[in-house]
């Protein structure tokens, strides 16, 4: 697979879980909790408030798994009107919550690789825990990160910052972490080097601690 073929697909498949995360997974808890909320798991996302009778909602690569009382059961992620069906839920993520960020298009195929969405989902799963550790090493407590349907980042917020992980978007293709001061970046420089902060990309992120220092980098800085 070319890189160019890689980074298609990568893009691909963020986009098909952002259609599920919005208008499927979110907007099932949404309608049962009154709460957006998501939450990474093993092999994707799911959602982070049981939902009525006990039902849970999640993505795992190219599946969605509904978990309630009669056991777990599967189905490929093909379109969002038929992930909708299978977990028995109204699609669409309500425009008074917030304006979505995907369309509602219920027969569009989801274009979703498994290999795409194994690298999304180990960011994912290395950013959590590179976010918990950040928060304790601070000695903050700014609770367990959100993933958040509307940009779909992994966040918290400690002292007016964003510190977060997202999959990749429309001004960053790459998978990233970021660093989001409230109130805008102090400066525009090699650090700062984005309209809402700073970024750094999956390529030079390879471990957990590498995510950690660079949190700690953005917060050293802002404090100097």
């Amino acid at each position: 697979m070319s890189e160019l073929e890689s980074a298609g697909k990568l893009t691909a498949t963020r986009d098909g879980w952002h259609r599920v995360a919005e208008h499927v997974l979110a907007a099932a808890q949404y309608g049962d909790t009154g709460k957006i909320g998501l939450r990474p798991s093993t092999a994707g996302f799911a959602t982070a408030r049981p939902l009525h009778g006990g039902r849970q909602l999640r993505v795992a690569e190219a599946d969605l798994i509904v978990t309630d009382g009669a056991g777990s059961r599967s189905a490929p992620l093909t379109t969002v009107g038929a992930a909708a069906r299978f977990a028995g839920v109204t699609p669409g993520m309500p425009e008074r919550v917030y304006q979505p960020a995907t369309p509602l298009d219920l027969d569009d195929p989801l274009a979703i690789d498994p290999a795409s969405a194994r690298v999304l989902a180990e960011w994912y799963q290395l950013g959590d825990a590179a976010l918990r550790r950040f928060a304790d090493e601070v000695g903050a407590d700014p609770g367990l990160p959100i993933l958040w349907p509307e940009h779909f980042d992994l966040a918290i917020t400690i002292d007016g910052v964003n510190y977060g992980v997202s999959p990749g978007d429309v001004d960053v293709e790459r998978p990233y972490l970021y660093v989001g001061p409230q109130a805008g970046p102090p400066v525009r420089d090699t650090f700062w080097n984005a309209a809402f902060g700073a970024t750094v990309t999956i390529d030079e992120i390879p471990s957990a601690d590498d995510a950690v220092a660079f949190f700690h980098q953005g917060r050293k800085r802002l404090r100097a």
